[in-house]
């Protein structure tokens, strides 16, 4: 009994291990903080070590095909379509995310990254921010699939 019990056990961590994060997959609407008007199309991807990425699918408006001129690396004056803007966000329950990062294509600079998705997954509350998330600011971000 106690072997069967254990591997039901077992079996339960191996699935809950696996199954996919509420994120993974999503299509969100990426918001101007300034002007309140839709800028980029991002998808959520689960990494293999459990982390999150998103990446930009499409440019909405005026930037359509916006280069990423501030950008370091290998997105340095590359199309905006395709960068990854967020990396390394990891799950810590209750649809709440930390220890991400995410670019901000206008300067071209990353900040630390955590997040919450509410209203029945609809919305995803972001904040980025240097050092102490209490200097940072804020983005709402609204699901599209």
């Amino acid at each position: 009994m106690k072997k069967l019990l254990l591997a039901f056990t077992m079996l339960g961590l191996a699935t809950a291990a696996s199954a996919a994060d509420p994120l993974h997959g999503t299509v969100w609407k990426t918001i101007d903080d300034s002007t309140k008007q839709a800028k980029a199309q991002v998808v959520f991807n689960q990494q293999a070590d459990g982390t999150l990425s998103a990446n930009i699918q499409r440019i909405f408006g005026g930037d359509a095909g916006g280069i990423c001129s501030s950008c370091e690396g290998k997105y340095h004056n590359k199309s905006l379509q395709g960068v990854t803007i967020v990396s390394g966000l990891k799950p810590i329950g209750n649809n709440q995310y930390e220890g991400g990062e995410i670019l901000d294509p206008k300067n071209g600079k990353t900040y630390r990254l955590k997040g919450e998705l509410t209203q029945q997954n609809k919305v995803l509350k972001l904040r980025g921010y240097l050092g102490v998330a209490l200097l940072g600011r804020d983005q709402v971000w609204q699901r599209i699939q």
